[in-house]
């Protein structure tokens, strides 16, 4: 699995025109789920990203994780994170999970983190979505599983 954790001022996430998900600060995570990846790898990054410690302390320094803080979590669904652009001209996904196997994941992943206690929103899996990102700092980190 591969997560792009954004810290954010605000987020929020569109379906057709209606707001699915929407999150003032915290932390914008997209989600990618390989071919082969099994909850291990949902368990690591669940144990991994509410912990980084990316948000600022009292003396500026980045010290804070977003337990730490109080913040929410949107978590939205792309496959596209598993496309490969070695050759050619057109990304290939052959190593992005196939549907059944990225929505196990994918909503494991999330009550994992739900476990924890964050309030976490969601896009639409599966759904062509419109999201808007308020990055702050910018803050952009790409979390591997692997």
């Amino acid at each position: 699995m591969i997560a792009v954790v954004q810290r954010v001022s605000k987020s929020s996430v569109t379906v057709d025109g209606s707001t699915v998900g929407t999150i003032g600060h915290g932390l914008n995570v997209l989600l990618g789920v390989a071919d082969g990846d099994k909850s291990t790898d949902a368990d690591y990054l669940a144990g991994k990203i509410p912990f980084l410690r990316i948000f600022e302390d009292d003396k500026g320094k980045m010290n804070r994780s977003l337990l730490d803080m109080g913040g929410q979590m949107l978590v939205i669904s792309q496959f596209t994170l598993m496309g490969d652009c070695r050759k050619g001209r057109r990304p290939s996904f052959i190593k992005a999970a196939g549907q059944p196997l990225a929505k196990k994941l994918y909503d494991y992943f999330i009550d994992q983190v739900r476990k924890l206690g964050i309030d976490v929103r969601t896009g639409r899996f599966g759904a062509m979505m419109e999201v808007n990102i308020v990055n702050d700092g910018p803050v952009t980190l790409l979390v591997h599983s692997r």
